[in-house]
């Protein structure tokens, strides 16, 4: 567990010392030259790299953690004979490329891979989206989705890629986005559903509702009410192995929903300061709207959690633009200190239930002092 909080404390101080003016969702380009950058451009891309190494670090070298480590140890060794694997092919195809450079028995290479990849999309799309670098980490870090990568390796970096591919849908650049969805699919095909929720949300957050779309919008919810039945055969037909499973398990995610009620709530009080014209602000409003209506409504999906995770994972954008345009004074203080004291105990929580045998990412193993 302390590896876990070090961690988390180390890398959240270093981020508080990253300064970043502007957020690069909207903008056409953020590269800039080297020879020609700043004192704290510099000193922002060392840190950053300093974070990175050290997120990749821990999660590359991890042994036996997570629940399903030697089942994927397992599926390694099904590729290497060549013989019937329910993984994607590119995930399948990386492994097997990977077995070839070091020995069809050597799996600590293959979860090395897959943690630098994950991480590398999460540490970038902070970078290119968060005008609020250290309170974007801190919420990544304190909800869990760092901590959970360790564990369910394909879905964590199709997950890290849909972070990073929203500010495509942002700018308009659609095709990039198309571009990076269908490379993630490659290794968790659920990826494929964040192409119509991504779009559905910036078209709602660029225009001014009617009456139409809220009529729209109560039929969906209905259909996902009394059309449970027609999903699942839809779901099984991707994921036939999930039915009757124990992921099939029909179970509400109490704490998801009061998660999204909270933030959805602060963007009532912030609606006109943050919400009223900022594109970016409702198109990650959206993404929690609908976030609420899965984890209440979509209980019949299995793995509901994971399918919510990629609309709500944009709080860790959301939340600091809205706390940050609250205007001076004892409630944004208020605010503030209400968001961090949430997520601090959302992390001590987790950090309980680390220790579960259907989690089992603690203790805290690896392969140098293990």
């Amino acid at each position: 567990m302390a590896v876990y909080i070090i961690l988390a404390i180390m890398t959240c101080v270093m981020a508080l010392m990253v300064e970043q003016q502007n957020a690069v969702a909207v903008s056409e380009n953020s590269t800039y030259c080297l020879a020609n950058a700043t004192r704290q451009q510099v000193k922002n891309k060392c840190l950053i790299v300093v974070i990175f190494l050290a997120l990749f670090g821990v999660s590359a070298c991890r042994i036996a953690i997570g629940h399903d480590y030697w089942e994927y140890t397992e599926i390694f060794n099904l590729i290497a004979q060549e013989r019937h694997v329910s993984s994607e092919f590119g995930f399948n195809y990386i492994v097997k490329w990977i077995q070839q450079l070091f020995g069809y028995d050597q799996y600590l290479p293959v979860f090395a891979f897959f943690s630098i990849v994950t991480v590398f999309f999460f540490v970038r799309a902070l970078r290119d989206q968060g005008n609020y670098f250290a309170f974007s980490l801190f919420l990544l870090m304190t909800g869990g989705y760092y901590f959970n990568s360790l564990n369910s390796v394909r879905y964590y970096l199709a997950l890290a890629i849909a972070l990073f591919s929203m500010k495509y849908v942002l700018r308009g650049e659609y095709g990039k986005f198309i571009f990076w969805v269908l490379i993630g699919m490659m290794f968790h095909k659920s990826l494929l559903l964040v192409v119509p929720v991504y779009l559905v949300a910036k078209f709602l957050a660029s225009i001014k509702l009617k009456p139409w779309h809220y009529i729209v919008g109560g039929i969906f919810g209905c259909s996902l009410i009394f059309g449970q039945s027609l999903y699942r055969e839809i779901i099984f037909l991707f994921y036939p192995y999930y039915r009757d499973s124990m992921f099939d398990n029909g179970q509400l995610s109490y704490g998801n929903i009061l998660k999204c009620v909270c933030v959805l709530a602060l963007c009532v009080i912030c609606y006109r300061r943050s919400l009223q014209e900022d594109v970016v602000n409702r198109f990650y409003f959206f993404l929690n709207v609908f976030g609420l209506v899965v984890y209440c409504c979509g209980s019949f999906i299995p793995e509901t959690s994971r399918i919510g995770y990629y609309m709500i994972i944009s709080q860790v954008f959301l939340l600091p633009k809205l706390l940050a345009e609250m205007k001076d004074g004892w409630f944004k203080k208020l605010c503030y200190a209400g968001v961090i004291g949430a997520f601090s105990v959302y992390f001590v929580l987790l950090l309980r239930e680390m220790y579960a045998i259907d989690v089992r990412l603690l203790p805290y193993l690896n392969w140098i002092f293990n």
